[in-house]
């Protein structure tokens, strides 16, 4: 009588794995480790310029959280690209995909994470700034407002969301990180102020911009709320300039070759 071998299939890594080890090296190295620590002292930095030199008028809470949201819609999306290119450009993706055969599950985990990351400094954006708000005030003898509703809130915590997922696109179509952030840059001061300048100079544009321009399509995330309109226009530029790169570069991304 022959004994056949009997053979064990090994369980594959649950993704709560992949998320925690992800989230680990988002602060493993000291890059990572201070970038991830200046979206608190850029808040706090904020907060305590606005004390200083704000007017009386303008101590108000959204005064407060605009000041606060500038630098975290670029530190957040920094946090993305270096998430996804690092296993390029630091040369980890053998490694990594070794472990995790399945390019996507790892891609996924990435984004996840940097989702979580998101989910976790934005509100702490807006706490900084409530108490910079009855900070302000208090030493400027004045009564605390509070002009933002939990919908102001909602739609400045997607702006930020939004921005993150740039970031991650693009980390995703160029795999290199300096090379995605100088993409970043370009994307977030150069490419906007065009189409302002390409709005005031050409009619045609002007009516179009809300269309085509994924910036002025957001804008009004920070202001309040969106009317039917630029919900549209919103889900329209987002599908051209974030999902559909995102869908090819992803494509790309499965099927590159690791060195």
């Amino acid at each position: 009588m022959t004994a056949v071998a009997s053979t064990t299939t090994p369980r594959a890594i649950p993704l709560s794995r992949i998320m925690t080890t992800e989230l680990r090296k988002m602060l493993d190295t000291r890059s990572g480790l201070w970038l991830m620590a200046s979206i608190g002292l850029l808040a706090l930095l904020t907060t305590s310029a606005v004390i200083l030199w704000a007017a009386r008028a303008e101590l108000t809470y959204s005064t407060f959280v605009s000041a606060i949201s500038i630098p975290m819609t670029l530190v957040i999306p920094m946090v993305a690209i270096l998430s996804v290119t690092a296993e390029w450009s630091q040369r980890s993706g053998l490694t990594t995909f070794t472990l995790v055969p399945h390019r996507g599950r790892v891609i996924t985990a990435k984004a996840l994470s940097c989702l979580i990351v998101a989910v976790v400094t934005i509100p702490f954006a807006f706490a900084v700034g409530a108490l910079g708000n009855i900070v302000g005030t208090a030493i400027a003898g004045v009564d605390p407002v509070w002009d933002l509703t939990v919908a102001n809130l909602l739609t400045i915590m997607l702006a930020n969301v939004l921005a993150m997922m740039v970031g991650f696109m693009l980390g995703v179509v160029i795999r290199s990180s300096a090379a995605a952030l100088a993409a970043y840059f370009i994307y977030q001061f150069l490419l906007p102020t065009v189409a302002l300048l390409l709005a005031r100079s050409q009619e045609w544009f002007r009516d179009l911009q809300p269309w085509v321009d994924f910036d002025f399509a957001q804008s009004p995330l920070l202001k309040g709320a969106l009317t039917s309109e630029q919900w549209v226009q919103l889900l329209t530029t987002g599908a051209i300039w974030l999902a559909l790169p995102m869908t090819v570069g992803l494509v790309f991304m499965v099927r590159a070759e690791v060195k």
